[in-house]
């Protein structure tokens, strides 16, 4: 599997991903990290205790780790969590479409990992 196939695959943007990176080498390096991050643990631990801070960190956190990547399906749900307990906003969700929205989220990225983890067993 290419670099290519990979973002066909997960439904990334691989030409974003171009643009804030330049060049495959570096898409490659970071996509691999980013099988190895704990962005969607934390943000999936932050949606159990509906802690706002946590929350609004670790989603901000996923947001801006998949926008650099072109991975806009994951960065704009992400965005939309952040948005949600970004300080001084009103919330407008309840605690259980947070969850479902963060259980959305959470699952979305394990199949991307798990993609990744395909990409790499084939490179």
């Amino acid at each position: 599997m290419t670099i290519q196939e990979l973002y066909a695959e997960i439904g990334g943007n691989y030409d974003q991903a171009v643009r804030v990176m330049k060049m495959d080498k570096l898409i490659d390096r970071y996509i691999r990290k980013l099988r190895a991050s704990s962005v969607g643990d934390s943000l999936a631990e932050a949606g159990e205790s509906m802690d706002a801070t946590k929350l609004f960190e670790s989603a901000h956190a996923m947001k801006g780790v998949c926008a650099n990547l072109g991975l806009d399906t994951l960065a704009s749900a992400a965005g939309a969590v952040t948005e949600e307990f970004r300080p001084g906003n009103p919330r407008r969700l309840s605690d259980d479409e947070v969850r479902a929205k963060v259980d959305d989220i959470t699952a979305l990225f394990r199949k991307t990992v798990d993609t990744i983890r395909q990409y790499e067993e084939g490179v």
